[in-house]
């Protein structure tokens, strides 16, 4: 077996994991079923291994870090917010049904990338500086954590329609769905700001100027204010959670806009490293 075709193998055993833990953690919720839940569970972090071990073996191919191909990007995206997700289902076990929202983002993005040029591209050494590291993980983990605020985010809109079933009475009450929502989207700024600075330092050392008003910095930016604003709004006027909820969504799709679309739609400097 080739290199390729050992990456997409592991790639694609890692996307059937992920479904297979949607579907136990599905029906472990729906049906009040706790080895539902444990099998869902393990199944996610058993999926980890072979989605890892495939960004592992394009690092060594590539001689680089998943930093450049939109077949690197989305993967590696993807396996950070999945380990995110687990550490979160570990630490607050009743967001549980949070990850009926979160696994589906995370194996269609991941099968999506699959389907990208799958080319390995020297890094050039614009990118050689440990400050691209800095500026490229913070972003995954600002990434992972404003996807965990959606998935709270919906949860808690479900909670707040006040219709019964198996997996809105097991939901934990609005007010703590609310909170879940707004301290993930705190810690995402948190990761979030730090990648803008990261990369401001990267720029300066690479290009003489730590601001080129490049559009994906200039939306990077937006995304940084469209989040900062809403815990701003949030903390300072009294919303209501299903204001809170619809809030955090838009706010995540402001950041889908700036971290997978537009640097793969439009010219800027970033683009050119990941077409």
């Amino acid at each position: 077996m080739s290199r390729f075709a050992l990456e997409v193998a592991l790639h694609w055993a890692a996307v059937g994991g992920y479904v297979a833990a949607t579907a136990l953690l599905a029906y472990g919720i729906l049906f009040a079923r706790p080895r539902g839940h444990r099998l869902g569970t393990l199944a996610a972090a058993l999926a980890l291994v072979p989605h890892g071990a495939a960004i592992a073996v394009r690092w060594l191919a590539a001689g680089h870090g998943p930093y450049m191909m939109k077949y690197e990007v989305l993967s590696s995206n993807a396996w950070i917010a999945a380990a995110m997700l687990l550490v979160c289902l570990w630490r607050w076990p009743a967001l549980a049904p949070a990850a009926l929202v979160a696994l589906p983002c995370i194996f269609l993005s991941l099968a999506f990338g699959l389907f990208a040029n799958p080319e390995i591209r020297n890094l050039p050494p614009t990118l050689r500086s440990v400050w691209l590291v800095f500026h490229v993980l913070f972003n995954k983990l600002a990434a992972g954590a404003f996807l965990l605020s959606v998935a709270t985010a919906v949860l808690l809109l479900l909670k707040q329609r006040g219709r019964r079933g198996p997996l809105i009475d097991r939901l934990p009450d609005p007010a703590a769905l609310e909170a879940y929502t707004v301290r993930f989207i705190g810690f995402g700024l948190i990761f979030w700001t730090i990648t803008i600075a990261a990369g401001a330092i990267w720029a300066n050392q690479s290009w003489g100027r730590y601001w080129g008003w490049d559009p994906i910095e200039t939306w990077a930016l937006i995304t940084w204010l469209a989040y900062g604003i809403f815990l701003h709004v949030r903390f300072f006027f009294k919303l209501r959670p299903a204001a809170v909820a619809w809030g955090a969504i838009a706010c995540f799709g402001v950041c889908v806009l700036t971290v997978f679309i537009l640097p793969f739609v439009i010219p800027s400097l970033h683009s050119a490293y990941f077409q």
